[in-house]
């Protein structure tokens, strides 16, 4: 019974970092500069998922879990003709990042519901063991 919380808990974080993740693209489309101050745009976090979960207590929550692999940036702009831009190179293009706000949302919406399917069936395994107790006892 625990490593179905366990697995359902890897599956909460690891779609807490993925909505992190589209959060960050969202805010950041039209970001032009680095920390730096330096004209690099944002670029695009994708986060990878991977069956398993080393952090599980289990031996099956760790094999049937999921985590977060990696976060990867992908470096693609999108030019704009802003000639009158202090950012514009040569040939008057800006370099805004290539982020999709209607991609981005699909996305959110995509990791809530998982979210949510993941909370509701913590939720049940939850209730599930409370029935159990009261029935032993």
């Amino acid at each position: 019974m625990y490593s179905s919380l366990d697995i359902s808990t890897s599956g909460l974080i690891a779609q807490r970092t993925r909505l992190e993740a589209i959060t960050a693209n969202i805010a950041n489309q039209a970001t032009l500069l680095d920390a730096q101050g330096r004209n690099i745009p944002f670029a695009r976090r994708v986060v990878h998922f991977a069956a398993g979960d080393p952090a599980a207590k289990s031996r099956d929550g760790r094999a049937l879990g999921v985590h977060v692999a990696s976060i990867d940036q992908v470096r693609s702009f999108q030019p704009r003709w802003e000639p009158e831009s202090e950012f514009a190179d040569a040939e008057g293009y800006v370099k805004y990042p290539d982020i999709n706000p209607a991609f981005e949302m699909m996305n959110m919406y995509d990791a809530q519901r998982a979210y949510e399917a993941n909370l509701a069936a913590a939720e049940a395994t939850k209730a599930m063991m409370a029935q159990s107790l009261r029935l032993l006892a």
